[in-house]
């Protein structure tokens, strides 16, 4: 790119300089002051002595202009007044950029709709990283009003900052009608902030149901828009608007893991069977090899609940190691032992 392109570049569409540089190069300043120790005048364009870069940034500029008496033959003009044509010409010109960098968005908003919208025939997935975006983009996705929010939320326990924050907005919804289901991991039941949080929005309507098996994270909102994770540390996280694909996320996934489900309303008191259930899974997930810190994180507990219940279990079945626990549970599995 010569010194020229680089100059229209700078200026681009408008004829402002570009932020930070001089309004002439050094070469159009210095031939405009040899220009006028030569009293403003005389100066050809096929003269060798005027570079033809620096000779057609100052015509460009309005610093010179043709002699209309002497074709060929260029005159200065007084930067003094020019400064001030050019400085009001340029202001106008910042406005009007200035005033359409702030329209854009408005302007853009229905085309943006319309992208991320589903179409008859399928929509896109759009992949967001970063949980502060994922958050906005979910924010952004119950704006216009909800009607139905689905949630498999695995991992254990919320942060109780996070179930403080989200009391209001969520009775909020409900108090306009929506209608909002919720699955979560046992370990929840014993967890106050949980059941404080779980009681609060049982009371406005809200349902939530434990599942004790490993599931993935999924948010369904008005079955229209469908979030699931990508990366294991949700920094990674797939919008999808297919509708075909939510029809099966709602139905065949949600649907099946909530009547699996056993209710929640908050109340301190564990039912047996969620504990039964639990350990059943614990069981499964010990035949089939999976380590102790694998189990309780698809449970959603802590390494020390976990084992907590295989002491248990070892106790219940009165052996004294975990690989004597093992050999039980895979005999016991195999049914009875068939007599001779």
């Amino acid at each position: 790119m010569d010194d020229k392109e680089r100059r229209m570049s700078g200026r681009d569409q408008t004829g402002i300089p570009a932020s930070g540089s001089r309004t002439l190069s050094p070469g159009a300043r210095e031939l405009f002051l040899a220009i006028t120790r030569t009293h403003g005048r005389t100066i050809r364009k096929d003269d060798e002595s005027a570079t033809p870069d620096a000779l057609d940034e100052l015509v460009e500029i309005g610093l010179l202009v043709p002699d209309i008496d002497a074709p060929g033959v260029f005159v200065a003009v007084d930067p003094a007044q020019l400064s001030i044509s050019l400085s009001l010409s340029w202001q106008r010109q910042a406005l009007d950029l200035l005033s359409r960098a702030i329209s854009i968005p408005t302007d853009f908003s229905e085309l943006a709709e319309g992208f991320h919208s589903p179409s008859q025939t399928g929509g896109p997935i759009e992949y967001v990283r970063g949980k502060a975006l994922i958050n906005q983009k979910l924010r952004q996705s119950t704006d216009k009003g909800l009607v139905e929010a689905l949630a498999m939320q695995p991992g254990g326990p919320r942060p109780p900052e996070v179930l403080a924050a989200s009391i209001e907005p969520d009775l909020e919804v409900l108090r306009l009608g929506a209608t909002m289901r919720t699955i979560y991991h046992a370990s929840t039941r014993y967890h106050q902030p949980t059941r404080d949080y779980v009681t609060t929005l049982s009371a406005a309507g809200s349902q939530f149901r434990t599942l004790d098996e490993p599931y993935t994270r999924l948010i369904i909102i008005d079955r229209r828009i469908a979030v699931i994770p990508v990366a294991d540390d949700m920094s990674l996280a797939a919008f999808i608007y297919d509708q075909s694909v939510i029809r099966y996320l709602a139905d065949e996934v949600f649907e099946r893991n909530w009547a699996r489900a056993l209710e929640f309303n908050g109340n301190r008191t564990v039912p047996q069977e969620v504990v039964s259930r639990l350990r059943q899974t614990i069981i499964e997930l010990l035949l089939s090899g999976t380590n102790h810190r694998v189990i309780a994180r698809r449970l959603g507990i802590s390494e020390r609940t976990l084992a907590r219940h295989i002491a248990e279990m070892r106790e219940d079945y009165n052996v004294d190691s975990l690989f004597q626990l093992g050999y039980v549970l895979g005999r016991a599995s195999q049914g009875p032992t068939p007599q001779p």
